[in-house]
């Protein structure tokens, strides 16, 4: 009765992470209680999340190897594993929330955020281009809210641009404001499949974790 603060399921959002196949739920090691599930799979959480009172999910892709470029082209396919997954979440439930991340380390064949150069540097404006582009494709699947989790320069702006240009008004935005370049991201990263891809560090666009801001 006198608490300041109270957490009720109103308050959470639920991260699913989505892989290929039908009726697949694969735990991931790294993260105990926490599994990848097939399309299929994630219309049935989203089901569960309206009846726990939850009113968001979060999807990030455990994209296929093969489909992982220099270019992260599959980002930008509007049948992609992500893009199949929003639908189908929002087929099951439609008044649930759908978040997705936009990002391309999930389809970089090297894990980084982002379009690198021969020296590995990650390339800020031609990454925060496909960004945009991949922000419309989230949107154009039936996303209601697309979250920029790469930490590129500028991209929040043109995303939110670009959705006004393309009739999604009412999509919103969560970017993340800080992003470290830390090791406590291992478990994530073998939850999207990127573990051992990654080429070098994030240094270079995330954020020092020795550092308060």
């Amino acid at each position: 009765m006198v608490a300041e603060n109270v957490v009720t399921p109103s308050n959470l959002i639920w991260p699913l992470f989505v892989t290929e196949g039908e009726g697949v739920e694969e735990p991931i090691g790294t993260l105990p209680g926490v599994s990848r599930w097939s399309i299929d799979r994630v219309g049935e959480r989203a089901r569960e999340a309206r009846e726990l009172g939850i009113p968001c999910i979060a999807l990030f892709p455990n994209t296929p190897r093969e489909l992982r470029t220099l270019d992260a082209r599959e980002a930008l396919n509007a049948d992609n594993l992500i893009c199949r997954a929003v639908r189908a979440a929002k087929d099951a439930a439609p008044e649930v929330g759908v978040l997705t991340d936009v990002a391309l380390d999930p389809y970089t064949e090297h894990g980084h955020d982002g379009i690198t150069d021969d020296a590995g540097y990650v390339l800020n404006d031609v990454t925060m281009e496909i960004l945009v582009e991949q922000a419309l494709v989230q949107a154009r699947a039936g996303a209601d809210i697309v979250a920029p989790s790469d930490m590129m320069d500028g991209r929040v702006g043109a995303i939110r641009a670009a959705l006004e240009r393309d009739g999604h008004s009412n999509v919103q935005i969560m970017a993340y404001a800080a992003k470290y370049a830390s090791a406590f991201y291992g478990p994530f990263r073998d939850a999207v499949g990127s573990r051992g891809l990654l080429k070098g560090d994030k240094r270079g666009y995330q954020m020092d974790p020795a550092n308060e801001e």
